[in-house]
């Protein structure tokens, strides 16, 4: 399977070495170096500087099924790393066309430029069509991609690299991209202890729209430290990596928060913790949910609602206790999407419902979290 355009006038300045023995030949742009990662594809069309500054992505190599990336450049406003640092988001980001000039009002800088300053190595020039057909019949395959001016790199050596790297199964990551200490944001409404774990800021923007006053914790932070927080509900943010890595440390708090009856809503990584917690397991997928085109069905409503995800693990719905009620489906490949605990104000889903990149139909969600702090305030 050929996976480089065929295309004369391209000078070999980039490759991406895949630990199958597979090399991608491009064009590099970005940042100049080596990174290895998981190699994993969005079929988003738009957000691509959203995508590239979500903490989820932290050590992934993002593949763009979109071939028009880089045409709107980049700007101030759409980061999602609360922290806004560089070193917590993609690895790399592979795409078919070279990125041209900007051309929108929002744009302050090109996306070359930009990802040259945030460290992230671009390769162009590839048949992106393959490579997606590739990652999902194969799975989401390690890889290291490389950026050089003068086209020199050690194949052999970049394959071997890719080969040796342990992957995201029984990666804890969510340490690496928390908070070091609690921020705090105002608000007159409902106060939300948001673990963070990864999380994105358009989930910090929608509880702030919601008029919730909100303290970001650090994932590692104890029951007793959030507790003296005085909490009217706790929200498990998003985050990369294995969550049964993370669940070491995260599931014992958030059990305490169960039996303590403190509303949870838990997002991503957020929602296989709780799930952890609960007694249910999770497992690696296959090639993973990327996009902001994905479908899913709400049991209650029986709507369909169009939303983002970001995750390569899941829950398996089967082993979810009695006490669990399943609330979302995938309409993809019939995975758990969102759950409720029935003896306790839990709840959570698998995808993104502060809708960055998009779209809104979950918006709600954040609005049912409200009134769920604001019941359990008023019967307690």
């Amino acid at each position: 399977m050929k996976l480089s355009q065929d295309a004369t006038d391209i000078r070999v300045t980039g490759l991406l070495a895949l630990e199958d023995g597979t090399i991608l030949e491009g064009e590099g742009f970005g940042a100049a170096g080596e990174a290895v990662g998981e190699v994993c594809f969005n079929t988003a069309m738009t957000g691509y500087q959203e995508i590239l500054t979500d903490p989820s992505y932290a050590m992934q190599i993002v593949t763009f099924t979109f071939p028009h990336i880089g045409n709107v450049g980049v700007n101030d406003e759409d980061v999602e790393n609360a922290a806004d640092t560089a070193a917590i988001a993609a690895r790399g980001a592979i795409v078919r066309s070279k990125v041209t000039s900007p051309s929108n009002h929002r744009s302050r800088l090109d996306l070359e430029a930009w990802m040259k300053r945030r460290g992230i190595i671009g390769l162009s020039g590839i048949d992106t069509r393959a490579l997606t057909i590739r990652i999902r019949e194969h799975g989401m395959l390690r890889g290291v991609i490389a950026h050089h001016a003068g086209g020199r790199f050690d194949r052999d050596a970049l394959v071997e690299q890719a080969k040796a790297w342990s992957g995201l199964e029984g990666a804890d990551l969510a340490k690496e991209v928390t908070t070091d200490k609690p921020i705090r944001i105002p608000g007159e409404g409902p106060h939300t202890v948001l673990m963070d774990f990864g999380v994105k800021r358009n989930i910090l923007s929608r509880l702030q729209t919601e008029g919730c006053r909100v303290t970001v914790v650090p994932a590692t932070t104890s029951f007793d430290d959030i507790m003296a927080l005085s909490p009217d509900g706790v929200l498990l943010g998003n985050g990369p990596g294995d969550p049964a890595a993370t669940a070491e440390y995260a599931v014992p708090v958030i059990r305490e928060l169960l039996d303590a009856k403190v509303p949870l809503f838990g997002i991503c990584l957020g929602h296989q913790l709780m799930a952890l917690a609960l007694g249910a397991k999770t497992k690696k997928m296959e090639q993973g949910h990327h996009g902001a085109n994905h479908p899913v069905k709400d049991h209650a409503t029986g709507r369909v609602e169009i939303v983002s995800m970001n995750h390569g693990f899941t829950v398996d719905e089967a082993t979810l206790p009695d006490r669990v009620e399943a609330t979302h489906t995938s309409l993809f490949d019939g995975t758990n999407a969102g759950l409720k605990v029935t003896d306790a104000p839990a709840m959570a889903v698998q995808h993104h419902p502060e809708a960055s990149p998009g779209p809104e139909d979950s918006f709600p969600m954040f609005e049912k979290f409200v009134r769920l702090m604001k019941e359990n305030a008023r019967a307690g």
